[in-house]
């Protein structure tokens, strides 16, 4: 099981790299898919299965085919090709690579600091709605308005 959550994990970092460095939009979609079931089969071997479905139907599922059929409404086509290729220049790296570098010490210095060993639990149904409808509600809720906001705003600018 550890393995299969090294793998999953190189898998995941390797495929979200590929979506920030992919020109084409829909490659990059489907990258960013890959992405999203490694994250659910990573969660998978921590123990996590209800985490694990949710993240392969509601985000490698549903959002990832809403976000599909807002590229083809839009119809991005080469001129978003040449934009995003200029974005790709060595100078726009240093302050997201800076960052990201501060970010990795963070993790780097938590997993060595933390001296006892982590055992997956398995957590059911009830827990998760539990803590999702009881002290998050308004994190649900916030969430739930932000993608709603989204999808109307994909709604306007994909009408003519």
């Amino acid at each position: 099981m550890t393995l299969l959550f090294y793998l999953a994990g190189a898998v995941a970092v390797i495929s979200t790299l590929c979506v920030i460095v992919q020109t084409n939009i829909v490659h990059a979609l489907i990258y960013l898919i890959l992405s999203l079931l490694a994250v659910a089969v990573v969660f998978f071997s921590l123990g996590a299965p209800f985490a694990a479905v949710l993240e392969a139907i509601v985000y490698a599922g549903a959002i990832m085919v809403l976000f599909l059929f807002v590229i083809m409404m839009l119809n991005l086509g080469q001129h978003s090709r040449d934009q995003e290729r200029s974005w790709l220049q060595a100078r726009g790296w240093i302050l997201p690579g800076t960052l990201a570098a501060v970010l990795l010490v963070q993790l780097l210095n938590v997993l060595l600091v933390i001296d006892h060993d982590f055992v997956p639990t398995e957590v059911g149904v009830l827990e998760v709605s539990a803590l999702l409808f009881g002290p998050y509600v308004l994190a649900v809720e916030l969430a739930s308005i932000l993608l709603l906001a989204g999808l109307v705003a994909a709604y306007h600018l994909a009408k003519k």
